[in-house]
């Protein structure tokens, strides 16, 4: 119980809908109870009214009697509905409080959960898999949910019903009580086991249900591979394998299941004879009326559920208490990558990088070693290497998505720390390697960095980025929705739109982190033509394989394992007869060929 503290703010948010709940669940209580009294003195009556029916009806007043005694039996029937029926508008009400509580606080939970998401930096992400973040905020706030709602309504009821129940019990009869109450423990510990049998074996369907999912996602998303090398026959039966494991899996939790029903109603009938049995004794030696037989038979059912619930909601509560913790580990996880003074201004877009060095926390891999560099106001610079050498990894820094483990980076002459991290973002435009587009149409992808959507920042944006021809083209134009990640369009148009959507932005600092990869020579060139108007008094940095894609830049630095090697300008780093010569000789004499990094 101790994770599931720290829910209890919710719970004190939303203080009045649970004292609500808390009070109409005592009231609908009482409405349970007193209709078994009802009962008691309804059969107590028609007993009794029966042994003075006789002699009435002797005397010849036996019409008059029955009308009397039917109409007290209709005023007891109709205030049992009257009881039934009040208990449930309260039940409705209980579930209009405590139930809603619970959704308002998943809805609290979720938002709250994602919203420490967004803040996480970019090495969390590195080291926890999509799926474990998306099970934390659906599947584990779903069980801690039904603690807050389930658990809470039913474990309430029972903590009120009891004790109140039993007391009515002792109060009429305490042998009997005891007698009747004895195969109750037996049915909270068999539901438990029973309860717990179910959860492991959900658990196992869960797993297996999910690895279903996640075969099933990747078949689809890799059709074309599949297809390309005819493995569907292999496919079909790898899905044939894993859907006889959930199949089987399946089976066994409803042969559970199967147990469940069954040993309530017996317990419940063995409680049912009992009670009739000493009951029946008492009333032969004259201790007791028929009607409390009747009596304590409800009183039994009435117990039945909530002692049945105990087994249930004990193990909502173990999995709440389980998917609380897994969801505190990610809450307790904090952003390192803070501003040291939120300074909040327009930056011109100087970079100065001293003496910088950069360990990949989750790995340990050395990235960058002591490198060094500035780019003035206006400059382009750029980042030429192999793969590994860590271009994306200086791109990824001047971010800020990580802080350099040794050295300092400075915007404007002023250390990077200083800068408010999301107003710095926004005056940056950054292209990654692996192009992301959201499924949503042409034009909000573009205008995705844009506060106020503008049609022609958007259409001038798609012109300088050469993919406007490619989008009027499409029957709905700007409009055209694309497909998951972007798969309506080719690896080229999806590259030139991203660098729409981030010199839509009119940034003051561009980074091009191998953005052209995907796209021929031809293409590049008329790209490249046209960011040569677009980096004009705006800093760029054009990181990239190709030497083609940065020989437009005012220096260039060459990378190998993390450090600089060469630095120069096109010409001057030709004339070195170096790394960079021979890697232009060889793209020049291979055509440049499209690779990624």
């Amino acid at each position: 119980m101790k994770s599931l503290w720290r829910i209890n703010k919710y719970l004190y948010k939303y203080k009045g809908l649970l004292l609500l709940g808390i009070v109409f669940t005592v009231i609908s209580n009482i409405f349970v109870i007193i209709p078994a009294q009802l009962v008691r003195l309804a059969i107590d009556y028609v007993v009794e009214s029966f042994s003075l029916y006789r002699p009435l009806a002797k005397g010849g007043l036996g019409e008059s009697a029955q009308e009397i005694f039917l109409q007290f039996v209709f005023v007891l029937g109709m205030l049992i509905l009257a009881m039934a029926l009040l208990r449930g508008f309260f039940l409705f009400l209980i579930r209009q409080t405590i139930i809603i509580m619970s959704r308002k606080i998943e809805y609290d939970m979720k938002n709250e959960i994602f919203e420490h998401y967004q803040r996480l930096p970019l090495s969390f992400y590195r080291k926890n898999s999509t799926g474990d973040l998306m099970a934390r905020i659906t599947e584990d706030v779903g069980r801690v949910r039904m603690y807050l709602g389930p658990a809470i309504m039913y474990g309430l009821n029972v903590l009120i019903l009891f004790p109140l129940v039993i007391w009515y019990m002792v109060t009429v009869n305490l042998e009997l009580t005891l007698y009747s109450l004895l195969p109750l423990p037996v049915l909270s510990l068999s539901i438990y086991y029973v309860n717990n049998l179910i959860n492991e074996r959900s658990e196992k369907i869960q797993r297996s249900l999910s690895e279903l999912s996640t075969f099933v996602q990747e078949a689809f998303s890799g059709i074309r591979v599949l297809k390309a090398f005819v493995r569907e026959s292999d496919s079909v039966r790898n899905f044939a394998d894993a859907s006889e494991d959930y199949k089987l899996k399946s089976i066994h939790l409803t042969r559970v299941n199967a147990l469940f029903f069954p040993i309530i109603m017996a317990l419940v009938g063995i409680s049912t004879i009992i009670t009739v049995y000493v009951g029946g004794i008492q009333v032969i030696n004259g201790e007791i009326g028929y009607g409390v037989i009747a009596e304590f038979i409800l009183y039994v059912n009435m117990l039945a559920w909530p002692v049945t619930s105990l087994g249930w909601v004990t193990s909502i509560i173990q999995r709440a208490a389980a998917s609380q913790t897994r969801i505190n580990e990610f809450m307790d996880e904090t952003n390192d990558i803070l501003s040291t003074e939120n300074l909040q201004t327009d930056i011109k877009g100087s970079v100065q990088v001293e003496n910088m060095s950069f360990i990949y926390p989750d790995s340990g891999i050395q990235a960058l070693d002591n490198i060094s560099f500035e780019i003035k106001e206006g400059e382009t610079l750029g980042i030429i290497g192999t793969t590994g050498s860590g271009k994306s990894t200086i791109a990824n820094l001047l971010m800020r998505m990580y802080d350099p483990s040794s050295g300092m980076i400075k915007i404007d002459g002023k250390p990077i720390a200083l800068f408010d991290i999301s107003n710095l973002r926004r005056q940056m435009g950054y292209v990654p390697q692996d192009v992301f587009l959201f499924s949503d149409s042409i034009g909000n992808n573009i205008a995705f960095g844009i506060d106020k959507a503008d049609p022609s920042i958007i259409e001038k944006a798609a012109k300088d980025a050469d993919v406007y021809q490619n989008i009027i083209e499409f029957p709905k134009g700007f409009e055209t929705m694309l497909g998951e990640r972007g798969i309506t369009l080719s690896g080229g148009q999806k590259q030139r739109v991203s660098i729409a959507r981030a010199i839509a932005k009119e940034p003051r600092i561009l980074i091009l982190d191998d953005c052209l990869s995907a796209v021929d020579t031809k293409t590049e060139n008329v790209i490249l033509n046209a960011l040569k108007t677009i980096m004009e008094n705006r800093t760029s940095i054009i990181i990239s394989h190709r030497v083609s894609s940065a020989k437009l830049a005012d220096q260039i630095i060459v990378l190998h394992d993390g450090r600089i090697i060469e630095r120069g300008n096109h010409e001057s780093l030709m004339n070195q007869k170096g790394v960079y010569a021979e890697l232009y000789d060889k793209q020049t004499q291979a055509g440049e060929p499209v690779d990624n990094d």
